[in-house]
């Protein structure tokens, strides 16, 4: 996987305009927060992303593309992904 700052920085411009917080868990999982930064309401939260496979632009591209559609689709969180 590529650092967790470079893998923020990706995922914070693909969700413009809207704000998207990452962070590493410590069992090495990802915690993704979607969010209206005005406001604070969480359009998406995931809070145990596997970091396999997301070591590329294209693979983290792919997630947020993922990620819109569940956006759109009305689902708000996932308790695991991958």
């Amino acid at each position: 996987m590529i650092s967790i700052a470079e893998f923020s920085r990706i995922m914070a411009s693909g969700f413009l305009p809207l704000a998207c917080d990452c962070t590493q868990n410590v069992d090495g999982s990802l915690r993704i927060s979607i969010f209206e930064p005005e406001s604070g309401r969480v359009d998406l939260l995931l809070t145990r992303v596997s970091p396999e496979g997301l070591d590329s632009i294209r693979s983290i591209s792919n997630l947020i593309g993922e990620l819109r559609t569940e956006i759109k689709a009305g689902r708000r969180g996932f308790a695991a992904v991958g």
